[in-house]
């Protein structure tokens, strides 16, 4: 007879699987139209307003327009590689999720069974997140390679080398805040966190705050946000390593790259800023509340610095990376290790 426990443990992770990916598939929607809403209040207009209440329905109208696009595959592409590396971009940005955790336990109304709010606890949950965050960097350069297009060509080389630099100074961060935590879970990361906000890492000082913009800088580069977006690079390479894609296979690398400045956010918010825990004691806001809302001010200043700051140039993203953002990391890695001996 088989184990109901173990049944009722599958079923419960298969169910929290299909939530989380039915939630990450949707984000864009929002997303898509909050960015156009941000990106026009800062440029003094007022972003989407015609499809729609306040523009309401205008991601609706873009989902339908890739939906319906021809899906245009170039002549002389390696085809069988086009058409796989916007899978490769996306999957390694949904698997990342397995290991991330949004809040402790939470107890179901009318069972009286307590669930914790993430997939599984992993012990090496900090390596298995950077590892796999790693892997998408492929579909970019796949995606370039196979196009047969000298502006994807280059967007592609650019993203493989900036993964690359930028990979180096987040690891050590890492490797700081397990310093710090002394644990590669990253629950009991989020927990070692616990009590008043002075408990969270990047109020460890003087290296947490360090350790933190160290992460916020070489992530943003990592997931080609402006002021790192030079793999896209509109003003230079047409479009980077997507020049060639349309419809659908368009919409996943835009899929992969809304939730990866996600995945980024979550990521700040567990790693330096108490995850789920609460800054100060009100017992009233559940702690899930707490972790949504500082996700939601990071998605907010990743928004914000879209539209703010110029692009770099490559010799200086370059610069940036090799002979700022490692140096520290070293010089941080050797004051947190004596201050914690």
């Amino acid at each position: 007879m088989p184990d109901i426990s173990l049944i009722a443990t599958l079923a419960l992770m298969v169910i929290k699987v299909l939530v989380i990916t039915m939630i990450l598939f949707m984000l864009p929607l929002p997303l898509t139209y909050v960015e156009r809403k941000v990106a026009g209040h800062i440029q003094v207009r007022l972003g989407p307003w015609r499809v729609g209440p306040h523009g309401l329905l205008q991601p609706f109208a873009d989902m339908i327009k890739l939906i319906l696009k021809e899906d245009i595959v170039p002549d002389k592409a390696d085809k069988f590689l086009f058409k796989l590396a916007p899978f490769m971009a996306m999957i390694p940005a949904f698997a990342v999720y397995a290991a991330i955790p949004f809040g402790d336990k939470w107890t179901i109304p009318f069972l009286d069974r307590q669930v914790s709010l993430y997939i599984t606890d992993m012990n090496v949950g900090i390596l298995y997140v950077l590892a796999i965050s790693g892997l998408g960097v492929y579909g970019l350069i796949f995606g370039g390679w196979s196009s047969n297009s000298k502006y994807a060509l280059i967007g592609g080389l650019r993203s493989s080398a900036q993964m690359i630099s930028y990979e180096i100074a987040v690891s050590f961060s890492a490797i700081g805040v397990v310093l710090l935590s002394k644990s590669l879970s990253l629950v009991e990361i989020v927990k070692h966190q616990g009590g008043t906000i002075l408990h969270w890492n990047f109020f460890y000082l003087p290296v947490g705050p360090v350790w933190f913009f160290i992460f916020l800088i070489g992530a943003t580069a990592e997931i080609n946000r402006v002021p790192f977006d030079l793999p896209e690079d509109e003003g230079t390479l047409g479009a980077g390593f997507h020049t060639e894609y349309s419809g659908m296979r368009f919409a996943f690398f835009m899929l992969s790259e809304y939730v990866a400045m996600v995945t980024v956010s979550v990521m700040s918010v567990v790693l330096f800023f108490g995850g789920w825990n609460a800054p100060f004691n009100i017992p009233f806001v559940p702690p899930i509340l707490w972790f949504i809302g500082k996700v939601i001010l990071f998605i907010y200043f990743f928004m914000w610095l879209r539209f703010t700051l110029p692009r770099y140039r490559y010799d200086q993203l370059m610069t940036i990376g090799w002979k700022i953002l490692i140096p520290v990391s070293l010089v941080n890695l050797i004051i947190t290790g004596l201050m914690k001996i």
